[in-house]
């Protein structure tokens, strides 16, 4: 572990140097880690544990599409995939990565196979945060901790096999064997992080959660379609609102911007461009920045989560998101999308093949 320094900011940061095979092999090499639920991050996290010589079960619900899905991965019903509250009993880390209203639904059935001991390991603070909605209080004689991978669990597993790693937040909520940090830490680079940075379970679920709803998924999103709503409505082509929205964006300048800051994609781009875009960004930012501020405080209020966990309850959730997706597959802008990405050049190659 070795600490960074971001302007006046202090921060701690562990690198996979500080847990080498052999340390995570000496800390993890007698513990059944049981990861519950194998959505995107259980898959991902789970498979890159095993890759990892870590002893790793995985408990699902019988017989359901996660259940078939993890047995095409290669784990074994009866040994290494199991029932939900089989795989609890049996594991000594349990990572709690069913989905929030899941882990919720599960958590009585849950709570008697947490054991003095063990370890209770989340990806998200929401659980914990928010436990006077959810009822998550683990008992005072295990440790709580968190890894929280920043992306999704397909990009996890991607980088993994490619030999990378994603950035990860990691926070210890209760300490009760001493070894609550080690474990954390452990389970952190055995999943494939690059690098790991400290914070709190209540620093994390907020910053999360205003995350997904702006500039990760729901701003980004609102912006696109502004803009490309304009442009069709100024007389231009889907193809060219959408490779000026979207595509230029993605394939462009978000991988030089990811490669070398926001600094050095002003600089090298035309003179024109740089121009346009140090004299409107603050526009933006003011015009967001109270939308930011009303979803921060919303998210600290508790109020986000109770509209979660009540939409995801809904018996009919899964239909109506279903609905929700289908308008978002079948508008304008994203059939123009589907055919500009069918005619990138290596999308052109394959199917010339």
């Amino acid at each position: 572990m070795r600490q960074i320094k971001i302007g006046d900011v202090l921060e701690n940061v562990v690198e996979r140097a500080d847990y080498p095979p052999e340390r995570i092999k000496e800390i993890l090499g007698n513990e059944t880690v049981a990861v519950l639920g194998y959505g995107v991050q259980g898959r991902g996290q789970s498979l890159n544990m095993k890759d990892n010589g870590v002893n790793v079960v995985v408990g699902v619900r019988q017989d359901g599409r996660s259940w078939e899905l993890a047995r095409q991965d290669g784990w074994e019903p009866g040994k290494t995939l199991l029932p939900l509250e089989e795989a609890a009993e049996k594991g000594t880390i349990i990572q709690y990565l069913l989905s929030d209203a899941g882990q919720k639904e599960f958590w009585p059935k849950l709570k008697p196979h947490l054991t003095k001991g063990k370890a209770l390991y989340f990806s998200h603070g929401f659980s914990i945060v928010y436990s006077e909605q959810t009822g998550v209080v683990p008992p005072p004689d295990i440790d709580v901790i968190l890894v929280a991978p920043k992306g999704s669990g397909t990009t996890v597993r991607r980088y993994f096999l490619e030999g990378k790693g994603i950035n990860a937040s990691y926070a210890v909520y209760q300490d009760a064997t001493g070894r609550a940090l080690d474990r954390c830490l452990a389970c952190g680079i055995a999943i494939g992080s690059g690098y790991l940075f400290e914070t709190t379970f209540q620093k994390e679920v907020f910053s999360d959660l205003t995350g997904e709803r702006g500039v990760l998924m729901g701003a980004i999103y609102g912006l696109w379609l502004a803009q490309y709503e304009v442009l069709r409505e100024h007389g231009h082509s889907p193809s060219e609102a959408f490779n000026e929205t979207v595509e230029e964006a993605t394939q462009s300048l978000y991988p030089l911007i990811a490669e070398n800051g926001m600094d050095w994609m002003y600089a090298n781009c035309s003179t024109t461009a740089q121009r346009g875009a140090l004299d409107w960004f603050k526009h933006f930012r003011d015009a967001t920045k109270p939308v930011f501020e009303k979803l921060y405080q919303q998210v600290a209020s508790g109020e986000e989560t109770r509209r979660v966990l009540e939409a995801n309850s809904r018996p009919d959730y899964r239909d109506q998101l279903e609905k929700e997706l289908k308008e978002v597959a079948e508008s304008e802008m994203w059939r123009a999308g589907a055919v500009v990405r069918s005619l990138r050049p290596e999308r052109a190659a394959k199917t010339k093949e």
